[in-house]
């Protein structure tokens, strides 16, 4: 019962989303898989089911990954000298959308579905894509010290993503190959925002 009104509330959710910015839940910081037992299960996935996942879950995503967890504006991962510098941009079915941490939302970028430009047949079936992207204006400028620094901090963010969706009962999947001039060209970025990883989440694909 519980599956089934998730499944009718992200049916909703996106056949209603037309494009625009809108804000998200608040993210659910309670309950989950235990720790260990996240950890034990945690794997990289390399297929998906197309079925859309909750707005619920796609805050809780969001927020787990990089969201703010301190009223001092910090964040769920580390970021050296608190920079701050990656940003998750969204692709969705409705449309690309970048995520305000600080204020729980997601800013339309394009309405467009670039999925399957982006990712393989695998990848481009999950229906939500997430990419991360260092803005590298944000720590000091585009020098091979930052970039480094950055992805780092990336691999942290990445990790959260990855034990979110093991304790949702999702599955998701990093990579670091796919269509940059697509990405650099529909998102709509400058030359000092550099593309350092994506992932597909989303459910597991029936056998």
């Amino acid at each position: 019962m519980k599956t089934t009104c998730i499944l009718l509330l992200a049916m909703l959710f996106f056949n209603n989303l037309t494009g625009q910015t809108f804000n998200l839940p608040a993210p659910q910081k309670t309950g989950g898989m235990p720790f260990m037992e996240t950890l034990a299960k945690r794997a990289t996935a390399w297929t998906f089911n197309s079925t859309e996942i909750s707005i619920q879950q796609l805050s809780n995503l969001l927020w787990a990954s990089f969201g703010v967890n301190r009223a001092d504006g910090r964040r769920t991962a580390p970021s050296a000298s608190n920079k701050q510098e990656i940003d998750i941009y969204v692709l969705l079915k409705k449309g690309i959308y970048v995520y305000d941490a600080m204020k729980n939302k997601l800013n339309l970028i394009s309405s467009e579905d670039i999925r399957n430009q982006v990712a393989d047949k695998g990848f481009a079936e999950a229906p939500v894509q997430l990419v991360f992207i260092a803005d590298l204006a944000k720590s000091g400028g585009d020098t091979e010290e930052n970039l480094r620094t950055a992805n780092i901090n990336c691999g942290y963010i990445s990790q959260n993503t990855y034990l979110y969706c093991t304790s949702e009962g999702l599955v998701t999947g990093a990579r670091s190959g796919f269509n940059r001039d697509v990405l650099i060209q529909k998102l709509k970025l400058r030359p000092e925002q550099k593309i350092l990883l994506a992932h597909a989440v989303g459910y597991p694909k029936k056998k």
